[in-house]
């Protein structure tokens, strides 16, 4: 039988490069020699027979397709002017064959809505249409398939299911949108796919789903057709509760974590935990230990695991490490349940060059820039986005709604976000383009910053956006409409790094330093800052919080002690590293578990036990929380005191509560220090960290003390106060 279609479309469709088989493939009305017929068309290389089966009437009829060209096309006519549903049977020498549905019978998914959104960059829910979709057409069970590869000759769905041969699914072109699609019938849960991109040179490319919602465990590189919509939450009186939070006056102590090394099955293999049981594990213990929320180090899909998630491929999944996207929904599900937060660190500034990824995605620089002085970080050896692309800021917008919206997260933490900001980050002259003003500001990323932030806002009232920004950007925490980056909170980079240079000093030349722990105020309520002890400060041969501690063992543990009651009671929202909350001796390693043992170890509980009681105080007392980003929560009593190296302040609260913190930073006790206050009452000591049940001295002051009317440092009355040894003492007036 000679084909009904053109031999050029004919010898596209077989060797692969026809832009869309759609023309070609299923059912098409034709005429022979007058008479209206639907031409059923088929290509599979290395069938013997393809059959029609046609339901009419509750009867079945068979039509044998006759073998147009060697390589596998098929073609039968069917009388009529109208499709039909039908299937194919296919025959092979060496099997019994098997019936299937055509995908190329089915119509296309994607409205012109959908394309118009996406490729204005508008389709916050592109997650719902991109990617693997399960979904029933027609009666009809299966997948839908949806990329964005503009620059494809071809594109196909390769899997287990085809035997990864790209001529077996090419998908439809959508046109100038640049979207293929392409509706697989009898695909499920669990199959693996890749994209298999024929670029306009004739390259094959095989690809990860950018959109994809599961992914194969590494070192396997597929995607996962994985369902996300089917669990069912028990968190909606913490959804609703946070919708209407003050988080600006509310306590925010977040318990930094990477799942993969927080505690583990053994040190044999992987020995990892599944998100099931971390959940119960890991949630107890935060639970107990007073912080308010977590903060993943991203569990996005990554391939490396010495990147810690922060060079991620899967946008849109969960690593396949500890369990499915439902375990993950769990996981989030438990915390919130027992009312703790989760904040997923986020990494739209740059992704990895594995060539499954991103990187060249169909031939040409879709994701990233072309011009290495504005698509490469050279120190990381990652790509930039381009934030100048549309689809390219519809991706990312869509993935930082995805996780709040399908996983319910409390918060998202932007890492790196000067590196988004300027063009010329880390690069020397020379090697960077300046903006279309002239400048060094990429504005670009700045508008998808505004944006990203504005969408969080006004989608999840009550969720938290943090940038991690280490420059003198002004207004990064503020909101857009008055000029401002709109995060709710930034990391306050500037504060870390001095008090850690402080603390690393020999308490003999502290006096010298004076001024590193007294800067950090001038510039207090510029932002709405979070204090950060973080992982970074923990790796790269930095050493341990512990190991950075100066003198002998009693001495680490007292500086430990005083650098984290100096965090608490400076003004800001806490962060936390986990293994800091014990001490951890040893810097942190990615890929073994934390020193859970030295909990045997007295130093160790006594810091644990700082930690847990700092952080029940930080939450009881409104004083050192309810006015963390105003003046109005805080006066110096005195910070003249350069000589002792010695400060003191008071923290208030919104119905008049007042906590005195007084810091010595030399191992010399002090008796009989006078310290002025603006009024008169007896003063409790709350918290002492050198209390023997932290495993201090045991200097302080007797549980408490009553105000003098001597005048000092300006104030009518003062205290008469014991200063322990590398300690600190916090007093509530009652």
């Amino acid at each position: 039988m000679e084909a009904t279609i053109e031999q050029d479309d004919l010898c596209r469709v077989i060797e692969s490069r026809h832009h869309d088989p759609f023309e070609v493939l299923g059912p098409h009305l034709v005429h022979v020699d007058g008479e209206p017929k639907i031409a059923i068309r088929a290509f599979l290389p290395g069938v013997e027979t393809l059959e029609v089966l046609i339901e009419e009437e509750g009867a079945s009829k068979v039509i044998e397709m006759s073998r147009v060209h060697e390589q596998g096309f098929y073609e039968a006519l069917v009388p009529g002017s109208t499709p039909m549903r039908y299937r194919l049977r296919a025959r092979r020498v060496s099997d019994h064959g098997w019936t299937f549905e055509d995908p190329y019978r089915f119509p296309p998914v994607l409205g012109d809505l959908d394309l118009h959104l996406i490729a204005e960059g508008n389709h916050y829910r592109n997650y719902d249409r991109m990617g693997s979709q399960q979904l029933t057409l027609d009666g009809v069970q299966g997948v839908l398939f949806a990329v964005w590869a503009p620059n494809s000759e071809r594109v196909s769905v390769v899997g287990d299911f085809n035997g990864w041969d790209g001529r077996r699914h090419p998908m439809r072109s959508r046109g100038v949108s640049g979207l293929w699609e392409l509706f697989v019938p009898g695909l499920a849960e669990g199959d693996l796919y890749k994209y298999e991109i024929r670029t306009p040179e004739g390259h094959l490319r095989l690809k990860a789903d950018p959109y994809g919602f599961g992914f194969e465990y590494r070192p396997g590189t597929s995607s996962v057709v994985r369902d996300i919509h089917s669990y069912t939450w028990n968190d909606a009186e913490w959804m609703e509760r946070r919708r209407h939070w003050d988080w600006q006056r509310s306590p925010v102590s977040i318990y930094e974590v990477h799942l993969g090394s927080w505690m583990r099955v053994s040190e044999d293999d992987d020995g990892y935990f599944s998100y099931r049981e971390l959940a119960p594990r890991l949630a107890e213990y935060v639970q107990d230990m007073g912080f308010t929320h977590i903060e993943l180090l991203p569990i996005q899909e990554h391939p490396f695991d010495g990147s810690w998630g922060y060079q991620p491929i899967g946008y849109f999944a969960p690593t396949s490490r500890h369990g499915l996207p439902q375990d993950f929904m769990h996981f989030v599900d438990y915390f919130h349940q027992r009312g703790i937060g989760v904040i997923l660190d986020w990494v739209p500034a740059h992704f990895p060059r594995d060539d499954h990824g991103l990187r060249l995605f169909d031939g040409s620089h879709l994701y990233e820039h072309s011009d290495p002085r504005e698509g490469e970080h050279l120190d990381w050896g990652t790509l930039i986005f381009n934030y100048g692309r549309n689809e390219v800021r519809n991706f990312l917008l869509g993935s930082a709604l995805f996780w709040t919206e399908k996983y319910h997260l409390d918060g998202i933490r932007v890492d790196a976000v000067a590196s988004m900001l300027y063009r010329d980050y880390s690069r020397p002259d020379g090697e960077w383009i300046p903006n279309e003003h002239g400048g060094r500001e990429n504005l670009e990323a700045i508008s998808f910053i505004k944006r990203f932030n504005e969408l969080c806002h006004e989608r999840h009232p009550g969720l938290l956006t943090i940038a991690e920004e280490s420059t003198a950007w002004g207004g990064v925490s503020r909101p857009t409409d008055a000029g401002g980056l709109g995060f709710s909170m930034k990391w306050n980079m500037g504060w870390m790094n001095d008090i850690l240079d402080y603390f690393a000093k020999e308490p003999i030349h502290r006096k010298y330093h004076h001024n590193s722990l007294t800067f950090s105020l001038l510039y207090a309520f510029t932002e709405n800052f979070v204090l950060p002890l973080s992982h970074d400060e923990v790796v790269h041969g930095k050493g341990s919080l512990l190991d950075k501690m100066p003198g002998d063992t009693w001495q680490k543990f007292a500086n430990l002690r005083l650098l984290l009651g100096f965090q608490y009671a400076h003004p800001g929202k806490k962060l936390l590293f986990m293994g800091c909350e014990f001490g951890q001796g040893r810097e942190w390693i990615h890929d073994q578990s934390l020193d859970w043992h030295l909990l045997d170890v007295e130093w160790h509980r006594g810091i644990q036990n700082f930690v847990r009681d700092l952080n029940h105080l930080y939450r009881d007392e409104s004083a050192l929380h309810g006015a963390d980003f105003e003046w109005s929560g805080f006066d110096w009593c005195d910070f003249h005191d350069w000589e002792s190296s010695i400060i003191s302040f008071l923290r208030s609260g919104p119905e008049g509560e007042e906590i005195l913190f007084a810091f010595n930073f030399t191992p010399n006790p002090c008796s009989n220090y006078r310290i002025g206050v603006p009024r008169e009452g007896y003063y409790r000591e709350v918290l002492n960290s050198d209390a023997e049940i932290y495993e201090g001295s045991g200097k302080g002051n007797l549980g408490g003390v009553r105000s003098e009317k001597v005048s000092t440092h300006g104030q009518p009355c003062s205290l008469s106060l014991s200063l322990p040894p590398l300690g600190m003492v916090a007093l509530k007036r009652e």
